[in-house]
C-alpha cells in the first residue's frame, strides 16, 4: 500500500443537470443502450441522487450514479464498432436498494471482500463489525459504502469525482475516514479509478469496485466462453465460509492456473474442494506484478471481439465467476435476466481478512498517511478481417 501526504479537496455542490445525457425531457425516448437519467433522480437519506455520464472521443461512455458510486452502464465498441454495454445493472436507482442486491457496479468500503467472524484487533483493541455474510462481514457490512450517497463533482466530460466522509465507528470501523474516488474515461477506452483516503484514527482500509462484466454484452447468458489470463503464481485458499486460511497456494497444476489463457469454463467443474467452497471461482489471486503499467488480467470475448485488460497498483485481485447469480428476478436492464455465471468480477484489492493474517500485506492506515491506489479497466476490440475474393 503506497502512502503519501495529501490534502482532501473541498466538496463542490452536486450538479443538477446531467452532462452528455441524451434524455433532456421526460417525453424524450432513450437511445438504445443508454440509461434513462430521470430514473436515477431521487432523494435518498436526505441527499440528491443523480446519474452522471462520461463520454470520450471514440463514442464510448460510462454512466455512474452517486448512490454507492455505482457503474450503471459501460458502452464500448465491439469488433464491428457497435457500442456494447458490458456491465450488469438496473434501469432505476430504486432497484439497487432491494434486499440481497449483489453490489452491481458499486464502490466497496470501508473494507472490500470478507473479514472473518466480523472481528479484528488493532493496536490492542478488538473491533466488531456488522455480519452480513453468514458469520462473516462482506464488503464493509450492511452499512457499507455501496449504500451511501456520495457527493459528486463532474470535473469535465470525461472525469467524475466522488467524495464521502465515513464517521468514526460507522459499521464498526474506527476513525473518521475521508474518501475521494475519481472515475476517468480516457480516449483509448479505459475506465480509470483512482482512490484516496485519509483518517484521523488508526483504521483498516481496502477499497475496490464491484463491476459485473459480460463482454458478450450484459444480458448474455454466460461468461464461461470468455478466455481469461491472470498474472499470478499463487492464490489464497479459503475455508467453507470463504475466509482465507492464511496460506499462499501455488496455482501450478490446478484449476486456478490462468497464467496461460483458457476459457473460464474449462476447469470450473473440476472435482476441487476450493471450487466447491466457492461454487466456482470466488478467490483472491496473488498478483505477480502490480505496478499499474503491466496487465494483471486479460479477458476476451469470442462473440463481440471485445477484450478487457486490467491494470492495478493493488497486490491482489478477486476473480468471481458469478456463481450466486440466479436469474430468478428478471429485473436487469431492459427486463433482462442475469442467470448463473452470466457475469464475472475482477476486484482489485488487498487480500481478504488481511487484518487477521500477519503474513498478508497490511491494510492499516494511520493519521498523517494517505491511502492511494489506482485501477484501470481498458477495453480493446479485435479488428474486422475483410475477406479477399
Amino acid at each position: 500500500m503506497k502512502k503519501i501526504f495529501f490534502n482532501v479537496l473541498p466538496i463542490a455542490t452536486l450538479c443538477f443537470s446531467i452532462a452528455f445525457s441524451s434524455c433532456n425531457t421526460a417525453s424524450k425516448k432513450a437511445v438504445a443502450g443508454q440509461t434513462d437519467s430521470l430514473k436515477y433522480s431521487a432523494t435518498i437519506d436526505g441527499k440528491s441522487v443523480k446519474l452522471y455520464t462520461l463520454k470520450n472521443k471514440q463514442g464510448a461512455s460510462v454512466s455512474i450514479t452517486n448512490y454507492g458510486g455505482r457503474v450503471v452502464s459501460l458502452l464500448v465498441p465491439d469488433k464491428n464498432n457497435k457500442l456494447t454495454d458490458v456491465v450488469l445493472g438496473y434501469d432505476s436507482v430504486g432497484a439497487y436498494r432491494k434486499k440481497g442486491e449483489p453490489f452491481f457496479g458499486a464502490l466497496i468500503g470501508r473494507y472490500g471482500n470478507r473479514i472473518g467472524k466480523g472481528k479484528f484487533t488493532l493496536e490492542g483493541k478488538e473491533y466488531t463489525l456488522q455480519l452480513n455474510d453468514g458469520v462473516n462481514t462482506l464488503h464493509g457490512g450492511t452499512d457499507g459504502f455501496f449504500s451511501k450517497v456520495w457527493d459528486a463533482k463532474q470535473l469535465d466530460g470525461q472525469k467524475l469525482e466522488l467524495s464521502y466522509v465515513s464517521s468514526d465507528g460507522e459499521a464498526g470501523y474506527p476513525g473518521k475516514l475521508d474518501v475521494k474516488v475519481t472515475y476517468t474515461l480516457t480516449d483509448d477506452n479505459a475506465l480509470q479509478i483512482d482512490y484516496l483516503a485519509t483518517t484521523d484514527k488508526t483504521t483498516v482500509v481496502n477499497l475496490t469496485n464491484h463491476a459485473y462484466f459480460n463482454l458478450n454484452g450484459e444480458g448474455n447468458e454466460t461468461i464461461l466462453d470468455h478466455e481469461l489470463t491472470i498474472d499470478a503464481n499463487a492464490y489464497t485458499p479459503v475455508d467453507s465460509t470463504l475466509i482465507p486460511t492464511g496460506k499462499l497456494q501455488p496455482v501450478a497444476g490446478t484449476a486456478f492456473d490462468f497464467n496461460k489463457a483458457k476459457t473460464i469454463g474449462k476447469s470450473i467443474a473440476e472435482n476441487n474442494q476450493q471450487l466447491k467452497f466457492g461454487k466456482g471461482y470466488d478467490h483472491n489471486f496473488v498478483l505477480t506484478h502490480h505496478d499499474g503499467k503491466t496487465p494483471v488480467a486479460v479477458v476476451k470475448s469470442p462473440v463481440t471481439g471485445i477484450s478487457l485488460e486490467v491494470y492495478t497498483t493493488e497486490p491482489g485481485i478477486q476473480f468471481y465467476s458469478g456463481n450466486f447469480l440466479t436469474g430468478v428476478d428478471k429485473d436487469g436492464k431492459g427486463g433482462k435476466s442475469y442467470p448463473h455465471r452470466s457475469a464475472f468480477c475482477l476486484e482489485t484489492q488487498h487480500f481478504p481478512d488481511a487484518p487477521n493474517h500477519a503474513n498478508f500485506a497490511s491494510t492499516v492506515l494511520k493519521p498523517g498517511e494517505t491511502y492511494k491506489t489506482s485501477t484501470t479497466y481498458k477495453f480493446l476490440k479485435t479488428p474486422v478481417v475483410k475477406k479477399i475474393d
